[in-house]
This record gives structure tokens, sequence and C-alpha cells, in this order.
């Protein structure tokens, strides 16, 4: 008994000393000139996330608020020191003039600079760093332009099409059909990104099971077990992992999705095959000719395009290996499935909730079609449509990314030259606060409201445009933008030409979302309704 008392004091002697450092640790904002968020053990100040109590968004939300008027202030996310960053100027100094500082993101999945082939998704543009980084992304920008879209956009005009069909078909019967627009919408982005990127020709909303999406959509849950391992052992043990060459996408799937894109290059090499997709234009990054080509500027790009940076237009040769073409493919295919979908999604639930706003669209569109004479619409028609970028603006602005983070690569000395100077200590990370800043007053008065008008162009000039950022900010903002644009325009407009979009007993008002580190979703799904328009 006396032995057990006594091994029973270390241990909670041991316990209360690694408490101790650990809350230690979480005093690092004492000592800066700016507030910060209780931190506690193990989860730091972002317990109230991994318990599920909030969402991603609303927790930056909520911390956003916490500060009103601050500038900066601090977090940590378990161990993880971030600076969140809510002023103008200093995103600005921090995401484009000091970028070089800023340059890497958070290596939330233990980045390494170990080179295993199967490793595919370290290659990733997304996950790489430092000049790896910049050599990618000069790489792949060429194949990102508008010309290269409007290439592709023929591809996404021919699945719009086929889509239509099939929703006619599958609302013939009662002239209506409700879904829930996570799986519809989903499915529809993995068909685009099938075609677009991986040469296939899927029809998920009629083949439910086909093995593409069945494929892609468990390897995107991220809520597996033998991810959250991997992830946790990333941070932990990044080193070890990178030695036994893990990787966050299982061995199977990366296989999977490889085997696709050989066979697909090797087709098209052997025929003479030439489709203008995005493995044509890897296939060329690859030979290293892609870059070189002129581009013509256009008129109309739209209010959420972002335009690339010197790094991305810089001139370069480098030629990617196989299994960098392959991790493309599979990036494009992560961002394209998720991202590209919840901004469809959301924009049909905002029009089923603003009938208003959805019948002055119906109205343009309409008129385009009319325009048109019976023909399929053209990749400037979907481009001339004001009050359509409009409505997408307005989408991004109130449903984005919740934030966008970077890390400090060396001691940075933040000053914005009104008093406020500190450190960011090399190694720290910032959170740039996308969806507190998309819902304050200050910036988009009214900010719950869905209002297309604060995009129009009698409205722009009172818009900062700064602290808009659906695509992030800087150089390393995302490199698909013009892509997602396109798709989500281009579905929308086959879809609205043809449906209006309503509310059903299902429709959750207001909208709850999903609560935890998981993408952007209503709890429950979105469920509305699709009308066929008579």
């Amino acid at each position: 008994m006396e032995a057990y008392a006594l091994y029973l004091s270390i241990v909670v002697g041991v316990l209360l000393v690694i408490y101790r450092r650990i809350t230690k640790y979480y005093e690092y904002f004492h000592g800066k000139p700016i507030p910060s968020m209780e931190a506690s053990p193990p989860f730091g100040s972002t317990g109230g996330l991994y318990r599920k109590k909030y969402s991603f968004n609303d927790f930056i939300k909520m911390a956003y608020d916490k500060f009103p008027g601050a500038k900066v202030f601090g977090l940590f996310d378990m161990t993880t020191k971030l600076f969140v960053i809510c002023d103008r100027e200093l995103i600005k100094k921090i995401t484009v003039k000091d970028f070089d500082y800023f340059v890497n993101r958070r290596p939330t999945f233990g980045q390494s600079k170990d080179d295993h082939d199967g490793m595919l998704f370290n290659k990733t543009l997304p996950v790489l760093n430092d000049q790896k980084w910049r050599d990618m992304r000069a790489t792949l920008s060429p194949a990102f332009t508008g010309s290269k879209i409007r290439a592709m956009f023929e591809l996404i005009q021919d699945y719009s099409s086929r889509m239509v069909e099939i929703l006619k078909d599958q609302s013939q019967a009662t002239g209506y059909m409700d879904c829930d627009m996570k799986d519809c919408f989903g499915r529809v982005a993995n068909d685009v990104i099938a075609t677009c990127a991986f040469g296939l020709e899927v029809e998920s909303l009629k083949n439910r099971e086909n093995e593409f999406y069945v494929t892609g959509k468990k390897m995107l849950n991220f809520n597996r077990v033998s991810v959250i391992l991997r992830i946790l052992g990333f941070n932990m043990f990044p080193s070890l992992m990178a030695k036994f060459g893990f990787d966050l996408i299982e061995a199977e799937y990366s296989q999977y999705f490889s085997q696709i894109i050989k066979d697909a290059v090797r087709t098209r090499e052997t025929h003479g095959i030439v489709r203008p997709d995005m493995i044509h234009l890897l296939v060329q990054a690859k030979k290293g000719v892609l870059n070189g080509q002129p581009e013509v500027a256009e008129a109309n790009t739209g209010f959420v395009m972002v335009e690339e940076s010197e790094v991305g237009k810089s001139s370069t040769t480098k030629a990617i290996t196989d299994s960098e073409l392959v991790a493309q493919c599979l990036v494009f295919f992560l961002a394209g499935f998720d991202s590209v979908s919840a901004g469809m999604m959301f924009m049909a639930y905002e029009l089923a909730l603003n009938p208003d706003v959805q019948q002055i669209l119906h109205v343009e569109i309409d008129e385009a079609n009319k325009q048109l004479a019976g023909k399929a619409p053209t990749y400037d028609t979907i481009q001339m449509m004001r009050y359509l970028d409009m409505v997408v603006s307005e989408t991004l602005r109130k449903w984005p990314a919740a934030a966008f983070d970077r890390k400090c690569e060396r001691d940075y000395v933040l000053d914005d030259g009104a008093g406020l100077k500190f450190t960011i200590d090399r190694g720290a990370c910032i959170w740039i606060p996308v969806h507190g800043i998309h819902r304050d007053p200050k910036y988009y008065p009214n900010p719950d409201k869905f209002d297309p008008e604060r995009f129009s162009e009698s409205n722009r000039g009172n818009l900062d445009m700064t602290m808009y950022m659906p695509f992030g900010a800087g150089p390393r903002n995302c490199i698909g933008s013009r892509f997602a644009l396109m798709e989500i325009k281009a579905i929308m407009y086959a879809l609205l030409l043809n449906f209006r979009i309503e509310r059903n007993e299902k429709t959750n008002v207001p909208l709850r979302l999903v609560k935890g580190f998981r993408g952007l979703n209503g709890e429950g799904g979105i469920h509305l309704r699709l009308t066929l328009r008579r």
C-alpha cells in the first residue's frame, strides 16, 4: 500500500510538472503588447473547436469579435502560437510586402524535406515550401491563365448540358426534386474534376455508385481514424513519418488515382490525342514547355478574380516529375470536390432564401439565353453576366473559408507605425480571420444580409479590397480561383436556366454549420427543392 501511494504521488508530481510547463508556455503572449485568448491544456485556446462547440467559421467569428478594435491578438492551437492579424495595413504587409518572412503555410500535415515517390500529398502545391513552392507555382501558373481556362470551358459546358438532362429526368414525374445540396453539388464537382483533370466522363448524379466518385469520397473523409492518426503522427513525429514514407493519403487511394492519370497519359501519347484539360497542361509542364506563351488581357474577369503575383509570372524551365504531375492532379481533385461544391451549395441556399435576388438572376440568364438564340453559352457569355458575378461575389463574402495561415520563417518585427511594435518569433504562425472580417459591419454594413448589390459597379468603389479574401491574399493565394469561378458560374447558369431553387420542409433557417474542424456544411445537410421552370 505504501509503495502504491509512493508510485501515485510520483505520477501526480510528474503530471503537475508537465502541466506547469505547458501552462507556463501558454504565458507567451503575456509578454507581447497585444491581447490574447485564454489557453489551457491540451487544446490551448481552441478547446471549443475540438470539442465541437463551434464550427471553424463560427470559432473564427467568435475570436475576432472578442477583441474589437485590436489590430492583432494571440491564441494557441494546442501548442502552436498563432498571431491573428485583423488590421488591413498589417495584412497587406504580411501577405504581400513582407511575404518573404511568411512564404510558407503552417505545417499542419508535417511537411517533410524527404522526397519519397509514394508521398504524393507532400508534393502538392499547397504543401510545398520555400524554393520548391516558388518553382512549382511558376511552373503551374501558366495552366491557369485566362486562355487555358477558356479552352477548358467547353468541357464544363458539355457536362452542364448532361447534368441538366439528368436532373430533368429525375424531376419529370413531379416537376421537382428535393435533394441535399452537399450531395448534389459534390457529385457535380466530382464530375467536373473528372473531365477537366482526369480526362474521364462519369455521371455521378445518375450512376451514383461509380468507382471514381465512391473512391474519391472515401479519400476525402478526413474523419477516418487512419487519417487522424496520421495527422497526429505528422505533428508529433514528422521525421519518423517521413522516414517510413507515410503520406496523408493512403496508398490504395494514391495508387488508384495515379493509375488513372498514367493510363490517360499513355493513351494520349500513343494515339496522339490532344484534349484541352489539366492532364494535357501538366504533361506540357512535365516537359518544361508550358511557359513563354503570351497572355491577352481579358476585359471582363469579374470582381472576385485574383491576379497572379510576380512569383507565378516568373519564367522557369523546371520540368516536373511523374509523381509531381500525379500529385497536382490529386490536389485539384481535393480542392475542386470540396471547396467548389461548397460555393455552389451556399449560393443555392441564399437564392432559395432570397427569391427576389433569384428572380433578377433569372432575368439576366433568360436574356443571355435569348441572345444566344438556342446556342450553348460561351466563356464570354458567362464572363459578361454582371449580376451573376455579383451573386457569386456575395456568396463568397458571406461563406468563405474561415481563415488562412502562414508560418513565420525568421524573426519578424511587426511595426504598425503607430506605436504597436513587437517581434513575431521564428516558427510562430499567423491566422488571417477571413470569416470574421467578412462579417464585420465596419467593412460590410448589415453583414448577415445576403446583398449582391454590395458588388455592383456603383458600389465597388466603397469596398476595401484588402478586406475581401475568398481566395486568400498575396503570392500564395489560390492558384485555381479562375477555374473555380468559371465552374461555379457555368454550372449555376445551366441550373437556373432550367430550375427554380426553393425551400422545402427540410430547409434549416437559420442555417447552423457543422461543428468542429470540418468542411463548410449545414448540420443535417442543406436541403432544397429544384423545381422545373415551365
